[in-house]
């Protein structure tokens, strides 16, 4: 097993890491925080590493004015109990560990690509042991979930999920000691599983790891590798999007928001993978499919920020329930937002379209255009709980049509699912986000105006359930 990435003979995408190494560990160092930038400037720092040696540890200078302090994996808690665990979820999955991974990048990769692929494949073919046990244990489990779509496979028993995610979630809070992307890569992974009871608190705690490892900063600049750069960026906008579509689904304030958050948009320079990369295999996702998807997601999910934002903060409650008039304030707020989710619907490339299925591929499409009416939802359903027997009747019908040309496009969407789309890799909020359309429903139809209205939303609940 490689003790430290730089010493590695021949080629590698690993030499000269920040969040990657396999023997350290690296901090972000805040503005406020006691090591002052103007301070740390003036030390002398290594023209090849850009590190400086510390007391403990090392400084390392990746930008202008940001610096991260590096600590030994050593030092910490647990360390030397990896190699343990890295070996008791390899003898679950043996001797499919090889199977799996090829399953996890043919389908769930291209939907949600936060891992680099070449780079873990590259530690893989090397030795398994050179992984986080989390992420190692994390890519097994969701591969499971398409356990038949390998002819190598589909014959042979299946390995046991729980014992694996046993493991995975018990060596993430060891790992979080001293975090690197892969801590993070690992969590957003194991939250795309079916679960139940702690998703909320693993969320908040990868947000601030995230922080830990500076994943809410522009590192379009840094000194670190290129590659890097993009994983780091992709990993970000993964991170923004479980953040809010968790606050969205548990009905909690976000974690992030823009006014600390500097990343920018990402571009297909960001994907290392293309068309290319494909795995030519049946029940396989398309990469650029895949690419377009996750960066339509990103959009979305920011659009979806705003909407909890300005409808649903305790401040715009507030501001809303002050108003003369609540549904013109309302509103006011929801307008423009849904002026924006119109055009990013109207906009949407045709390769997401869902009719943009090909035979033989799995589409994972579906679980974007169930986001898209969850957040239409999510915005009418401020406007449907503001009205009132004092508001002006014409306006109380204008929303109510609004509402209810959103309920039966939701449902409509739904008798358009076809098995490229239910087969394939879905996002941890579409369980929700399909509830929310039957809690839609329920709404209009307990607040409804006339007796006619209400047998209509009744019938409608009773076809969607």
């Amino acid at each position: 097993m490689v003790d430290d990435y730089a010493n590695l003979q021949g080629p590698s995408l690993l030499k000269r890491t920040l969040g990657l190494q396999n023997h350290r560990h690296a901090r972000y160092i805040g503005s406020s925080s006691e090591y002052d930038s103007v301070l740390l400037d003036l030390r002398l720092y290594d023209d090849v590493r850009g590190e400086s040696e510390a007391d403990r540890g090392s400084f390392r200078k990746v930008g202008e004015s940001t610096f991260f302090h590096q600590f030994a994996d050593s030092d910490s808690p647990n360390h030397a109990q990896d190699i343990e665990d890295l070996d008791s979820i390899e003898k679950i999955v043996a001797p499919h560990g090889e199977a799996l991974i090829k399953l996890y990048f043919r389908i769930v990769h291209p939907s949600f690509p936060i891992l680099h692929k070449k780079v873990y494949l590259e530690k893989y073919a090397r030795n398994y042991r050179e992984f986080s046990p989390p992420l190692l244990a994390a890519v097994y489990a969701l591969a499971l979930n398409w356990w038949s779509y390998s002819s190598e496979l589909a014959r042979q028993p299946k390995p046991d999920v729980t014992k694996l995610e046993e493991i995975a979630f018990r060596t993430l809070q060891a790992v979080a000691q001293r975090p690197k992307l892969s801590t993070v890569q690992a969590g957003l992974l194991l939250l795309q599983r079916p679960q139940t009871g702690h998703s909320w608190m693993l969320t908040a705690k990868l947000v601030a790891l995230g922080q830990d490892l500076g994943l809410h900063l522009d590192n379009t600049n840094w000194r670190i590798p290129t590659w890097e750069r993009g994983l780091r960026k992709r990993l970000a906008w993964a991170l923004y999007c479980q953040d809010i579509w968790s606050a969205l689904v548990y009905g909690r304030p976000q974690h992030i928001h823009r006014s600390n958050w500097s990343v920018s948009p990402v571009t297909s320079g960001d994907f290392p993978e293309s068309a290319a990369d494909e795995d030519d295999e049946e029940g396989s996702t398309q990469v650029e499919q895949g690419r377009t998807l996750f960066s339509a997601m990103i959009s979305l999910s920011v659009l979806l920020a705003e909407i909890l934002e300005a409808l649903y903060s305790e401040d715009a409650k507030n501001w809303i329930r002050e108003a003369n008039d609540s549904t013109k304030a309302t509103l006011e707020k929801a307008k423009p937002i849904q002026l924006k989710l119109k055009a990013w619907f109207s906009t949407m490339p045709d390769t997401l379209r869902m009719d943009a299925t090909r035979v033989g591929k799995l589409n994972s499409c579906g679980y974007l255009h169930l986001a898209y009416f969850a957040a239409e939802i999510t915005l009418h359903r401020r406007l449907i709980q503001s009205l009132t027997h004092d508001t002006d009747p014409y306006l109380t019908q204008v929303i109510r049509s609004a509402a209810k040309a959103r309920l039966i496009s939701a449902m409509d969407f739904f008798n358009r699912l076809r098995p490229e789309h239910l087969q394939s890799f879905w996002y941890f909020a579409s369980k929700v986000n399909f509830a929310l359309i039957g809690t839609f429903n329920a709404l209009l139809w307990v607040t409804s105006i006339s007796s006619e209205e209400a047998d209509f939303y009744q019938r409608r609940l009773q076809e969607y359930r």
